[in-house]
């Protein structure tokens, strides 16, 4: 099984860094991105136009990099999550989980018995097309695969406790739009609700061993979450990317164009 090297590199102490996928899905998108350095990817389908195909190819392509390929599902069911672990995901996203009981749904649908009751199809994608021994393919399954939890409400915050105490959670992730917009202060990034809920999803990973996660849109902003103690951080979105250096550029351009 291909290693999981967002676990790699938090077993190592250091903080993983990945990307989020939800327009370039092209065939030369996992190398682009292997090239400049990144642990993980996260290939959205709950925003995009995805389908389950490019995610298919998607996964495919980044079995030809060191990286971690994660889907934001578009709901957090079992015929989105099973599909995508088969295609070779090594972990799954899921938008707003509110309950302990919505989380483990989440991990019975991505996870083998005992710890859940993901459906067995080997000899596929995810096994490389070959059988390999049942017992120690789930057991490796299980610790190798990520569970990326989304608290983008103030019920998910409210919950915070007994969602992170979830067997299988691996990482409390702040949908900070999301959940600013939940609470009624949309984009207030710097309000001090905001900062409290911030503060509590850190309090419950450390309590219960696990990880948290958070995009920030700048520089500046990736440092304050660093210094709450984020310690899981996807770096911007592709088309965001695109479009913020080619305006610069073209910027850049204009400025030497004849007057």
């Amino acid at each position: 099984m291909k290693p999981n090297r967002l676990k790699q590199v938090l077993a190592e102490g250091r903080i993983p860094v990945g990307h989020m996928v939800w327009e370039f899905g092209t065939r030369g998108m996992a190398k682009i991105l292997e090239s400049a350095g990144l642990d993980f990817a996260i290939v959205d389908m709950e925003h995009s136009c995805i389908e389950m195909d490019r995610v298919a190819d998607l996964m495919a392509w980044f079995k030809a990099t060191p990286m971690a390929p994660f889907v934001r599902v578009p709901q957090g069911m079992y015929h989105f999550i099973a599909r995508v672990m088969d295609a070779g995901a090594l972990g799954v996203m899921v938008a707003n989980v509110e309950t302990p009981e919505q989380a483990r749904s989440v991990v019975e649908a991505m996870k083998y018995a005992p710890l859940g009751k993901r459906g067995v199809g080997l000899g596929t994608s995810h096994t490389d097309f070959v059988v390999p021994d049942p017992v120690t393919y789930f057991e490796e399954s299980n610790r190798n695969t990520t569970f990326i939890c989304q608290i983008e409400s103030p019920i998910g915050v409210a919950n915070l406790d007994s969602i992170a105490a979830t067997e299988g959670v691996d990482i409390l992730w702040v949908g900070h739009f999301d959940l600013s917009q939940a609470m009624g202060i949309p984009g207030q990034f710097h309000h001090s609700r905001f900062l409290d809920a911030l503060k509590r999803v850190i309090e419950a990973a450390r309590a219960h061993g696990r990880y948290a996660g958070i995009q920030p849109g700048s520089l500046e902003q990736a440092e304050e979450w660093l210094e709450t103690g984020f310690n899981v951080i996807s770096w911007s979105a592709d088309a965001a990317i695109y479009r913020k250096a080619l305006a610069s550029e073209v910027a850049a351009l204009r400025e030497r164009l004849p007057k």
